[in-house]
């Protein structure tokens, strides 16, 4: 596995990006235990740091439009 950043320096597609690659490191190939546990780790990180900022820019969203942001849902509107 190269060296990576610290998770805390990752923008939001760079940590998704490189969560996208562990899934798949994960799914497709027979790792060591310690190495698997280390991947399944640093995707654990990258996780929450993708949600953090999800979360910051909701927020901030919120902040500027002064208002609560609709949450999409499946169901059509009744009439």
């Amino acid at each position: 596995m190269p060296e990576s950043l610290p998770v805390e320096q990752l923008s939001y597609e760079a940590a998704f990006s490189e969560l996208e690659g562990i899934i798949a490191t994960l799914e497709e190939n027979q790792r060591p235990l310690d190495e698997a546990m280390a991947l399944f780790e640093r995707g654990q990180a990258l996780a929450a740091r993708c949600a953090a900022l999800l979360d910051q820019a909701e927020l901030k969203i919120r902040q500027l439009t002064g208002s609560e942001l609709l949450v999409p849902t499946d169901e059509e509107p009744e009439p």
